[in-house]
């Protein structure tokens, strides 16, 4: 086994710091990430810190409620209200053709 020289001891350390460096940094922006793919798939806008906070008090499990609650929250405000009144949608059903 070769020996190591100061020189190489000190490569190794350098490059050893600045993967630590990259770990600690994407381990930290998380929640930003997740917001902003979060924003981009569904429309929904969330902070970073909401996100953080949630996963510091309730875990993973936490994030994913949150997250179902919001898409839930959303769609129910977007989408039209059904009663039983409501006429059935016929694009959905039959093809356009057939209307």
């Amino acid at each position: 086994m070769p020996e190591l020289t100061p020189q190489m001891t000190l490569l190794l350390l350098a490059i050893s710091a600045v993967l630590l460096v990259m770990l600690v940094v994407s381990i930290l922006l998380r929640p930003r990430v997740f917001t902003q793919y979060l924003e981009h798939m569904s429309g929904i806008k969330l902070s970073a810190r909401e996100v953080a906070r949630v996963y510091k008090k309730r875990g993973k499990a936490g994030v994913r409620e949150l997250f179902l609650e919001l898409i839930i929250h959303t769609d129910l405000k977007e989408s039209p209200r059904i009663t039983p009144d409501t006429p059935p949608d016929r694009e959905l059903v039959l093809p356009e053709e057939r209307l």
